[in-house]
C-alpha cells in the first residue's frame, strides 16, 4: 500500500486546519526550498516560526522508530506534564532545541508537525500484519507502548510547547483557550441479559449466573424476564442500566451517547434487532432525556465499507420513523476493530459525523497521541475527509478485565483512570470514556461512578 509524503499540499492544508482549531489563528505553512524545514506565518507578517522537517521518518508505518527525549525545563521551556518530553522519530536532539532567529522569529529543531501527522493519521498502522485475534493493531505493538508514552497525550504536549513559541513570536496575540471536558459513551452490545436470548442462550446465561456468579435470584427470574421483554426492557434485567447511566450523566452535566448494533455479520454480534419494539422504546427514552443515539457497526464490517453504509442507513431509518432528530450521528466499531485507512474512509463514506473507536483494547491511553477531537485525514489517498475523529482514552474493560490490565474495580483501577484524566486536564483536552451498559456488577458500577468525579 503506497503512502503519500506527509508534507504534501493536502496534508499541509489539513495541518493548517488543525493549528487553527488549536490556536484560533490561521497560520500559512510552507516547505522551504531546501526541504529541511517548514515555516509558519501569519498572512502579511514577516515574522515566522520555522520547524525542522523530517520527511522520511514520519511517512513510515513503523513502530521501530527511534525515540529521543527533551529536557524541556532545563532548556528553558515549560511542559504540560512533568518529566522529559518524548520525541518520537528523533535519535538525538541538539540543545538548545528552540532558538531565536532574525526578525523576532524562532526555530524549533524537532519536527512537531511531522509527529502530529504521524500520530493523528495513524500512519504507524497502515498495512500492519502484527494483529491480535480480532484483527486489531494492539497497544503492545505500538511505538508509544515500546517507548513508554502511551499514557501521555504526546501531540498535545508538543503543541503546548509550540503555543509558547507562537506567543513569543507574536506577543500580545490571544491564543484560543480550551477547557477540560468529558465525553461518555456506551456500546450497546447487550441491552438485555435475557430478553432477546434464544432458548439455548437463555439456559447458558442461567447456568452462568449460578455457576460463575452464584446469582440464583437472577437465574430464577430469567425466564420471566424473557417472556416479558416485548414492548420494553424489563426493569429487573441486570443489563437494563440505561436509566441509571443517564441519571449519573445528568448529575455530572454530561450527555451520554449510546451506540446500537444494526447488523449481523458474525456470531460475535448482538442478539437483538434495532427495530424491536423494546429497542425503539429505549431509543425514544434516550432522546427524550436529551442523550445521544449512535451506531455500533457489527463485528464483520471493519473491512467492508458497504456494510457500514447499510447499517448506518438502517439506524437512520429507525430514527426517522421515531421522529428522533440529532445534530450529528457518530459511533464506534464493535470490539474496536479497525483497519487504517479502510475503516476511516468507510465512516466518512457512510456520511457519519464522527468516530470514537481509536483507543486500544489491551491498554487505556492515547492511541492517537491526543485527547482533542480532530478532522480525519487519509494518509494513503492523501486526502482530508469529512469526518471527525474523537479518540477514546479509557474503555472500562481495558482497565478491569484480567485479559487486559486486570486492575479490577478497586483503588488501583481508580488511580489509573485518575492518572489519564489528569493528563487530559493538563492539556485542557477531553477525557473520553467507554462504559458498557452490560457491565452491571455493583462494584463495577461504583467504580464507574467514582471515575466520573473530579
Amino acid at each position: 500500500m503506497s503512502i503519500a509524503t506527509w508534507h504534501s499540499t493536502a496534508a499541509l492544508a489539513w495541518l493548517q486546519t488543525l493549528l487553527q482549531e488549536r490556536f484560533g489563528h490561521l497560520f500559512e505553512l510552507q516547505v522551504q526550498p531546501d526541504g529541511n524545514c517548514i515555516t509558519m506565518q501569519l498572512s502579511g507578517d514577516t515574522r515566522c516560526v520555522t520547524l525542522a522537517l523530517d520527511g522520511a521518518t514520519f511517512t513510515r508505518a513503523d513502530s521501530d522508530l527511534p525515540c529521543a527525549t527533551w529536557p524541556a525545563p532545563a532548556d528553558g521551556w515549560v511542559t504540560a506534564l512533568p518529566g522529559n518530553l518524548p520525541a518520537p522519530g528523533a535519535v538525538h536532539l541538539s540543545l538548545p532545541l528552540i532558538e531565536a532567529t532574525v526578525n523576532g522569529g524562532w526555530h524549533i529543531g524537532y519536527d512537531i508537525l511531522g509527529l502530529t501527522y504521524w500520530m493523528l493519521t495513524r500512519q504507524e498502522e497502515v498495512g500492519r500484519t502484527d494483529l491480535d485475534a480480532h484483527g486489531r493493531f494492539p497497544a503492545s505493538s505500538s511505538h508509544a507502548w515500546k517507548h513508554d508514552y502511551l499514557e501521555r497525550p504526546i501531540v498535545d504536549e508538543w503543541l503546548y510547547v509550540l503555543g509558547q513559541v507562537i506567543a513569543r513570536t507574536w506577543p500580545g496575540m490571544a491564543l484560543k483557550e480550551h477547557q477540560f471536558s468529558m465525553k461518555v459513551s456506551h456500546d450497546v452490545d447487550a441491552p438485555s441479559r435475557y430478553g432477546f436470548a434464544s432458548a439455548k442462550g437463555l439456559l447458558r446465561s442461567m447456568a452462568s449466573d449460578v455457576l460463575k456468579r452464584g446469582d440464583i435470584p437472577n437465574a430464577l427470574r430469567a425466564p420471566w424476564i424473557r417472556l416479558n421483554t416485548r414492548d420494553a426492557l424489563h426493569l429487573s434485567d441486570p443489563f437494563n442500566t440505561f436509566e441509571w447511566i443517564m441519571d449519573l450523566s445528568d448529575q455530572h452535566g454530561l450527555s451520554s451517547a449510546f451506540y446500537f448494533i444494526c447488523g449481523r455479520s458474525s456470531n460475535m454480534d448482538a442478539d437483538y434487532e434495532p427495530e424491536h419494539p423494546a429497542i425503539r422504546r429505549l431509543m425514544r427514552r434516550i432522546h427524550e432525556r436529551g442523550h445521544e443515539i449512535g451506531l455500533h457497526p457489527s463485528y464483520g464490517t471493519y473491512q467492508k465499507p458497504e456494510l457500514i453504509t447499510h447499517e448506518a442507513g438502517r439506524l437512520r431509518t429507525i430514527l426517522a420513523e421515531e421522529n428522533i432528530q440529532q445534530t450529528e450521528i457518530g459511533g464506534r466499531m464493535h470490539y474496536l476493530r479497525w483497519e487504517q485507512p479502510t475503516t476511516l474512509r468507510a465512516w466518512a463514506d457512510a456520511g457519519m459525523d464522527y468516530d470514537s473507536t481509536l483507543g486500544y483494547a489491551d491498554r487505556p491511553g492515547f492511541r492517537c497521541g491526543t485527547c482533542f477531537e480532530y478532522p480525519a485525514f487519509d494518509p494513503v489517498a492523501d486526502e482530508a475527509l469529512k469526518l471527525r475523529v474523537r479518540p477514546l482514552v479509557v474503555m472500562e474493560c481495558s482497565v478491569i478485565d484480567v485479559c487486559y490490565l486486570g486492575l479490577g474495580t478497586g483503588a488501583l483501577a481508580l488511580a489509573k483512570v485518575a492518572q489519564l484524566k489528569d493528563a487530559c486536564k493538563a492539556v485542557q483536552g477531553c477525557f473520553t470514556v467507554l462504559w458498557h451498559n452490560s457491565t452491571a456488577e455493583y462494584k463495577a458500577k461504583k467504580f464507574y461512578e467514582s471515575s466520573l468525579d473530579n
